[in-house]
């Protein structure tokens, strides 16, 4: 378990702006995650006893069980990116049942896969470890590519085969978004009806936010694709963590886009990577709806970049990281490393709210 000066150490030059900084924005007005969070925050909502129930067994799982944060495996790239690029560095992983031992042996709280992933192991994992149903994805066979996230289940099918939860993403800004948030929408809405706890992934695409920058990763542009996504019901919102901001500015040099207002950027927030993730969490009703990030890249060292991405996360305000390819394409034993390392920021006390 990694101790807090070992999370310095992996943060390296870094450490000391991303675990003494000040946020703009004071942890006061959030609402914070932890073990009561349930029943302090979520309870307040329009959710039924069954969505709160299922809610409580996330965040009950794992080696995070009773913190109130989140650490989940999801796979799906084998749509999302073809099976042969997602699991050549790791063959083992075209077989789903190695997927759910992953998150178990990991310690996550919960697996989030497709339907054929989680179905066809449903039977044996499903009282196991939450099962999260990805029920859209954006298919890569068609010629040339398209981007566009369809439906390839329903709410019914993960319902029916244990899941407690589903997964959808939106690409906010894409000529397809209107269909997406309309579809994502009527399919919350059943899940809800049927006790199923809500994930959105909120993606931003479009070939316009890439100016000097990738805007697809703007902390105002995300945040409000965040703000969104809980306006359609989501009850965890997941989002890449921020690298920029400025979208809204950089997009209306060209043309009329959007609204914004410079206190955004003045009072709400600043450069550092904690503000620009808090930016994001006071974008999910002031934390009610909690935020978990991905990110840090595919760079040289996968293990530094998701303890940094997870202090970031935690200490802006956020409730946790939803880890994928770094886990699942390394040796098992390595991807559970990860995973834990992950974890340990969480469950490092001294690792505090900005």
């Amino acid at each position: 378990m990694l101790n807090y000066s070992q999370i310095q150490s992996l943060l390296k030059s870094e450490a000391e702006s991303l675990l003494s900084h000040k946020a703009k924005v004071s942890a006061a007005h959030l609402h914070l995650p932890g073990e009561d969070f349930v029943s302090r925050v979520f309870s307040h909502t329009n959710r039924n006893a069954n969505v709160m129930r299922n809610m409580q067994l996330i965040y009950d799982t794992g080696r995070l069980a009773k913190t109130g944060y989140l650490s989940i495996l999801p796979i799906d790239q084998g749509i999302e990116h073809s099976g042969g690029a997602s699991f050549a560095k790791n063959p083992i992983y075209f077989d789903p049942e190695n997927i759910v031992k992953l998150a178990i042996e990991g310690g996550c709280n919960a697996v989030a896969s497709t339907l054929g992933v989680l179905g066809a192991v449903s039977r044996k994992y499903a009282h196991k470890i939450p099962f999260i149903v990805k029920i859209n994805h954006n298919e890569l066979l068609t010629y040339p590519n398209k981007f566009d996230q369809i439906m390839f289940a329903d709410v019914r099918q993960a319902f029916d085969m244990g899941a407690v939860g589903i997964g959808a993403t939106i690409y906010f800004g894409s000529d397809e978004a209107s269909r997406q948030i309309q579809e994502v929408s009527q399919a919350f809405r059943l899940a809800h009806e049927l006790g199923l706890v809500t994930i959105l992934w909120c993606y931003l695409r479009n070939p316009a936010f890439k100016k000097d920058k990738d805007y697809h990763v703007a902390a105002d542009l995300t945040g409000q694709a965040n703000h969104l996504g809980v306006t359609i019901e989501a009850d965890i919102i997941k989002q890449k963590q921020p690298e920029n901001n400025g979208g809204f500015k950089v997009l209306n040099q060209e043309s009329s886009y959007g609204k914004l207002d410079e206190r955004m950027y003045s009072d709400l927030c600043t450069d550092h990577p904690i503000d620009l993730t808090r930016y994001q969490v006071i974008n999910c009703y002031m934390g009610r709806m909690g935020l978990i990030n991905s990110g840090g890249g595919s760079g040289a060292n996968d293990l530094e970049e998701a303890v940094r991405t997870a202090v970031i996360n935690k200490r802006a305000g956020g409730m946790g990281l939803i880890s994928g390819r770094k886990a699942f394409q390394k040796d098992m034993k390595e991807g559970i490393r990860i995973l834990n390392a992950i974890q340990d920021v969480y469950l490092e006390k001294s690792v505090t709210i900005a």
